[in-house]
């Protein structure tokens, strides 16, 4: 069998929860942690909502541009890879599940990947937490052993 070249499935809930200290928890902070030794991947709709996030953010006043510039650059230099293959799905598989489990197609993306990937999803979507545990998809990292 093959070895899994991703952990796990990243979305942006918890990267959010990275930007603001309010937002940020144990599990948010131990994911981040995890990425020194793991790799995640995310949908092709993540970087769209990571940006549009950041930039309401800075509309309202809760960050400023170079805060927002930082996090950004921050970001880049984490171990998360954006799949190439989610727009192709999104009209096909991502589709199915969004009807399937009531959900956006932006939220099924997300569950999508992590079923095809067979790694756990990450998330604090109430949603998407609800949706995972009917297909029974892990939402804690896997521990994993670096020799």
């Amino acid at each position: 069998m093959a070895k899994n070249l991703y952990d796990f499935v990243l979305d942006c809930s918890i990267t959010m929860a990275w930007c603001f200290e309010d937002e940020s928890n144990e599990y948010t902070d131990t994911i981040l942690e995890n990425l020194n030794h793991s790799t995640a991947i995310v949908p092709t709709i993540w970087p769209l909502e990571v940006a549009n996030v950041l930039l309401l953010s800075k509309k309202k006043k809760r960050i400023t541009e170079i805060q927002s510039a930082s996090f950004i650059d921050a970001l880049a230099a984490l171990p998360i890879v954006v799949d190439a293959s989610t727009a192709y799905r999104a009209m096909h598989s991502v589709f199915v599940l969004a009807g399937q489990s009531d959900l956006t197609i932006y939220d099924a993306a997300y569950l999508e990947l992590a079923v095809r990937e067979g790694i756990p999803l990450l998330t604090l979507d109430k949603g998407l937490i609800k949706a995972a545990k009917k297909l029974h998809i892990p939402l804690k990292p896997n521990a994993r052993s670096h020799s």
